[in-house]
Parts: C-alpha cells; structure tokens; sequence
C-alpha cells in the first residue's frame, strides 16, 4: 500500500494533520515504531478505507505516522473499498464522506437496502452502524432462542428494523422529540434512546413500552432543562 495515498482518519481526523503528524502523540510508542521501521522489522497491517484513489485510516494511525517520518514508501493494509450505494452530495465534509462510507459498508453486510428499500438509517458521528451490527446481533440471539433455532442472518436484520428500530423511530415521531436536537438524525436518537429504553425494561421489567420510553425521556428532558443544567440538549448526554 502507496503510504502518500493516505490522507485522513476515520473517528480520529482531529488528533493528526493532513501530512499524517500526530497533534497529541504517544512518543514511547512513536520511538518504538520509527526503531521497528529503521530496521525493516514486521509490523500489523494497518485497517484503511479507500474512497477512489484516497486511503483513510481506520487502526494504526502511529503506524502511519511512524512510516512516513522514516521515509517509508510502503506498509501492510487491510483495505475496505467504499463503492457508493449512498447518495454522496458535491459538498461533502471529509467526515461526512467517511460517515457514508461506514453506511455503505453497512448496507453492504445487512443488505437492508434490499430487503427494506425505504430505510434512511443516517448518522452524524463516526462509529455508530457498528452498534446497530452489535444491535442486530443480539436480536438474532434472542430470535433464534424464541424459536428454538438460528434465524437466518437477513431475516434478523428485516426482523431487527421492522420490531426493534421503527418502533422506536415512529414513537419519537410522534412526540416530535427531534426538534430539541437540532442538527441530529433519528437514527443518533435511536441509539441513545434504546439505551434509555433497555435501562427502563431493567428496572421495570419487558412490558415498558418505546412509546413509554421516548415520554420518560422527554419528561426527564423537560426538567434538566428547566433546571437550567442543560443549555444545549445532547443525546449522548443522560438526563438521570
């Protein structure tokens, strides 16, 4: 892999500038990496994405700098190809590239797209559809138990958004719980909001509802804000 067509980061493009030079380094790993690169040694393949001709790293940023201040030309990469299935607007961020390139990738292993051609699953931050893969994981666990045998991967996936995710979504339509997350998706509030729902059916048993989670939640909401300790609501942030 041509080190000069990396470019960027995934999840960590604030911490290393467009040449790849660390803003908050790990100098005891740096040395140890620039030691193992003089000398020619073996080091892990590092995970990239490549958009087109570009490369982003996904693990192995050290490496990657590491590389380039030896003068190195070439390093082992594991490569994910980001072919787009997603609309890409003439506008589009870095991040947002990489936010669709994680959508693609995706798609690409649910093939929900296929099997529910209406989904619009959008993030705004990095990371997040490998928590809906975890998300779908553990419904399949519980489906398949349920049955008394394996549910077929697709058919969990299908099974997941119709019984899982849209009721959800549709619970927090309805209370238009959106508006007080300016700049979020329904799909940032899903993840947030089915933790508060999965803590609620902890305490309170199965039978809690998401409408009845997304009604707590906003009432929760309502009183932090009320009580002025929180200016700008967050769904990362927990509201007690």
């Amino acid at each position: 892999m041509e080190i000069e067509k990396i470019v960027g980061s995934v999840g960590r493009y604030q911490d290393f500038t467009r040449a790849f030079l660390p803003l908050n380094p790990d100098p005891a790993k740096l040395r140890r990496l620039r030691a193992a690169f003089a000398k020619q040694e073996k080091v892990p393949p590092v995970k990239l994405y490549k958009i087109g001709e570009i490369y982003f790293v996904e693990d192995g940023h050290h490496r990657v700098a590491a590389a380039k201040e030896s003068g190195a030309r070439f390093i082992d990469a594991e490569v994910v190809e980001f072919i787009p299935n997603v609309p890409l607007e003439p506008d589009i961020t870095e991040k947002e590239l990489l936010i669709k390139a994680e959508y693609s990738e995706f798609l690409r292993q649910t093939k929900l797209d296929k099997l529910r051609p209406g989904q619009r699953i959008e993030f705004t931050e990095l990371g997040k559809y490998k928590k809906l893969l975890e998300h779908i994981e553990v419904h399949r666990y519980f489906l398949s138990r349920e049955r008394g045998k394996e549910v077929p991967f697709e058919e969990a996936v299908a099974s997941w958004y119709d019984n899982v995710y849209m009721p959800l979504v549709e619970a927090f339509r309805r209370s238009e719980i959106l508006n007080l997350f300016p700049g979020r998706t329904e799909a940032d509030l899903y993840l947030w909001i089915s933790e508060h729902l999965h803590r609620l059916r902890e305490r309170w048993g199965d039978d809690v509802d998401p409408q009845r989670a997304v009604d707590d939640f906003v009432d929760r909401l309502k009183a932090v804000v009320k009580e002025g300790l929180l200016r700008t609501p967050n769904p990362a942030q927990g509201v007690g």
